[in-house]
């Protein structure tokens, strides 16, 4: 199911970061922010009543200011509220309703998103309540009076934002795997994509719709239907670099949310660079499975033994990466582009792949087996026995006598024997450890 996008919207000072704050670091259920982005926390995964969402902070609009940094958060505005399914509103119930609220109101029924409109700082709630009442003139719905500092009246707010969240989707039902072709920009994403969908004769369609600022394609030939989901949008500005790349950061995010397989696309002639890595991590992270695409190989200088010089230093480079498979390209030209067909075969068929209780604990017992489990102080790990718990990635519960005693180094041994056993290539694998006294929790 599809995290919906939640945007927080207004002028400058009028607490949308408190607000946001809250909603990421009160625990409303398990709360993580996102790995990975550049310092200043511009989003958060949070959750309400048993629905993951994202929830995005922005600068402050000023609809007709020409200041270069008022400008610079208005355009991260517009792209936040692009990409969101919900908008929340935030104004000051004690400036009251101003002429740039106004303003952003009509920007926000441009949009023809939902909007909730936040009425904040009613610190003094029975007194400060009446005063939400002149926000009805906006006319975007009712104004909900809130104090984001003391967490006053945010349940409610939450409610109606849960009501404008769109219906789930089984995407696990469709046997169209999901592909987002992710990289930093002038990668070659948009020629890639315009390889496969200019060259390879079959049926094609631009599917409507999407709210995450990425274009979505089906296409389909004789190795399957695919949705490949393009992120090649994203451009940086002379200008606006930082506020530019944390928002591009945010839309590969939600296109590798909401796919199976991610191309990570890497510049063969610049190597792989801090923002590749930065990228690249976001998709180990989510557990989707990933194929290393080194485009423009043929601009490539080469010599005998290049090839595997070259994947030594990428793979030295994104070192928690070493799992994925890695393919060399040219999207100008078309070389080897359709090879990549049955890599990502392969790889949504690790990422879903299901293995048996019997023969995983045969596989666990076989690897202590050849290395013993770590001692400290005279006393030993025991491995007692370990279950498949999901998939997508492959996600194992490994039942212990001691969890301080399982060493990282040992869960990533048994990690390599899993992988090199059930042949999981270009999947992520995960390993959550549980004494033996802990209940089993269905969720994971």
């Amino acid at each position: 199911m599809a995290k919906p996008v939640v945007a927080i919207i207004g002028k400058p000072n009028v607490g949308k970061s408190t607000f946001f704050n809250y909603l990421a670091g009160s625990r409303i259920s398990i709360v993580e922010d996102t790995p990975g982005v550049t310092r200043d926390r511009v989003y958060a995964e949070t959750n309400w009543r048993g629905r993951d969402f994202t929830v995005i902070d922005t600068g402050g609009i000023e609809p007709e200011s020409e200041d270069v940094i008022l400008s610079q958060m208005r355009e991260q505005a517009d792209l936040a509220m692009t990409m969101a399914d919900v908008i929340v509103f935030v104004t000051d119930i004690r400036q009251g309703l101003t002429a740039v609220d106004k303003e952003i109101s009509l920007m926000l029924k441009r949009s023809k998103k939902p909007v909730v409109l936040v009425c904040n700082k009613a610190d003094n709630f029975e007194v400060d309540r009446n005063s939400a009442y002149e926000f009805y003139n906006l006319g975007i719905g009712e104004p909900f009076p809130i104090s984001s500092t003391n967490g006053i009246g945010i349940g409610d707010v939450l409610d109606e934002i849960f009501k404008h969240f769109p219906e789930g989707e089984n995407e696990d039902s469709s046997d169209e795997i999901k592909v987002a072709v992710i990289g930093k920009p002038n990668v070659g994403k948009s020629s890639l994509i315009n390889k496969i969908f200019g060259e390879n004769r079959a049926i094609v369609s631009n599917i409507a719709g999407t709210t995450r600022d990425a274009v979505d394609s089906k296409f389909e030939n004789e190795h399957g239907k695919y949705i490949f989901i393009d992120t090649a949008g994203v451009r940086k500005k002379s200008k606006v670099k930082e506020s530019i790349e944390k928002f591009s950061i945010m839309r590969t995010l939600l296109a590798v949310e909401r796919s199976d397989v991610c191309l990570m696309l890497i510049d063969a002639l610049e190597g792989v660079t801090e923002q590749d890595a930065k990228i690249a991590g976001e998709a180990h992270e989510a557990g989707k499975g990933i194929i290393l695409v080194v485009n423009k190989w043929d601009e490539y200088e080469k010599e005998t033994g290049t090839l595997e010089k070259y994947k030594k230093e990428v793979y030295a480079k994104l070192s928690y990466l070493s799992y994925a498979p890695i393919i060399f390209i040219s999207a100008k030209t078309g070389k080897r582009v359709d090879k990549i067909f049955e890599m990502i075969n392969n790889v949504a068929e690790k990422n879903a792949k299901r293995i048996s209780t019997s023969i995983l604990n045969q596989v666990i017992n076989e690897a202590i087996a050849m290395v013993q489990p770590p001692t400290d102080k005279g006393r030993r790990l025991k491995i007692f026995y370990g279950t498949q718990a999901s998939t997508k990635p492959p996600t194992f519960v490994i039942f212990v006598n001691s969890k301080q005693l399982f060493h990282f180094s040992y869960q990533r041994y048994l990690i390599n024997q899993i992988r090199n056993e059930f042949e999981l290539e270009g999947t992520p694998i995960r390993i959550i450890v549980r004494e033996k006294s802990e209940k089993f929790d269905k969720k994971f």
